[in-house]
């Protein structure tokens, strides 16, 4: 993406993108977590061997972004892809502090340049074109970047013709950007049609806690499968900013996973252990019989 004067918004890093500082080991207070399902006191480590669902009620607990991705695809099979491509602050955009120290802050703490990661994979054998939102990177917050890294995951799985997967966790489009953040709706859309419509493969599109914004309000609704996992925040407006807005009391369970597929808006509610099975069986079904790897 460029303007008239072919000025990118984003840049490509060569090499060595970032160097994250050594962290030091878990904190006494950081080793427990209370249950927001059933206000059980977990040890953090034990919940992540168990994919971060509390053993006693089954909640679904943010996950860390990496650990989704080696959960899902087969091991050894993911190849990143983009990760190279790094913000800039094109506005000089201030709010408690300015956009480019934020960014370089949170680059320094995640290790990682923007809020997404993608890459090509298998599941079960299965070649894919996967990525997911980094929600611990302002909040999963969709910037030009962001939108530059789906687009790019969707025109590769239509030039390798093989299906896409995007995993939803997001505030929405990033603020400090402004327009340039929004049109990634608009950007990442047209790719996704194209997809579809040139290269005739599927996209399934997962929703975790939260989708919200101008995610929830493109491709992460758009899919030829969209699951969810239990309990999870989706939609457009949050529901406080909603009810203040409209001045009025919203339904119980409003604009959770299940609220959503009691009211046709998601096909699945998948939890967590079964998603690799479940994908697998949706690529199986939904990939054309003469697409690369298809079987």
């Amino acid at each position: 993406m460029s303007n008239e004067s072919g000025t990118r918004w984003y840049e490509q890093v060569p090499s060595n993108p970032v160097q994250s500082e050594p962290r030091p080991g878990p904190a006494v207070k950081d080793l427990w977590v209370r249950c927001p399902g059933c206000a059980q006191i977990l040890y953090r480590p034990a919940l992540l061997e168990q994919q971060a669902v509390c053993p006693h009620c089954g909640r679904h607990h943010r996950w860390d972004a990496r650990a989704r991705l080696d959960f899902l695809v087969d091991a050894g099979s993911f190849e990143r892809h983009d990760q190279h491509v790094a913000p800039m602050d094109p506005l000089n955009f201030v709010d408690g502090k300015p956009y480019h120290a934020r960014l370089a802050a949170t680059q320094r703490a995640q290790g990682e340049l923007d809020a997404y990661i993608s890459g090509s994979a298998t599941i079960h054998g299965l070649p894919v074109e996967i990525g997911t939102f980094n929600f611990r990177f302002m909040g999963g917050s969709m910037g030009s970047v962001v939108g530059e890294l789906i687009t790019r995951q969707f025109e590769r799985a239509a030039e390798r013709r093989r299906p896409a997967i995007v995993i939803s966790q997001s505030g929405g489009a990033r603020m400090q950007e402004g327009i340039l953040s929004l049109m990634q709706m608009a950007k990442t859309c047209a790719a996704l049609a194209r997809l579809r419509d040139d290269a005739g493969m599927p996209y399934i599109s997962l929703l975790t806690d939260p989708t919200t914004g101008g995610v929830a309000a493109s491709f992460a609704m758009l899919g030829d499968v969209i699951l969810a996992e239990p309990d999870a925040l989706i939609g457009f407006a949050g529901p406080r900013v909603i009810a203040q807005t409209i001045g009025a009391e919203l339904p119980e369970g409003f604009q959770t996973s299940e609220y959503l597929l009691a009211h046709g808006m998601v096909d699945r509610i998948v939890p967590r252990a079964e998603l690799k099975d479940t994908l697998a069986r949706l690529l199986r079904l939904l990939t054309p019989p003469d697409a690369v790897g298809a079987r």
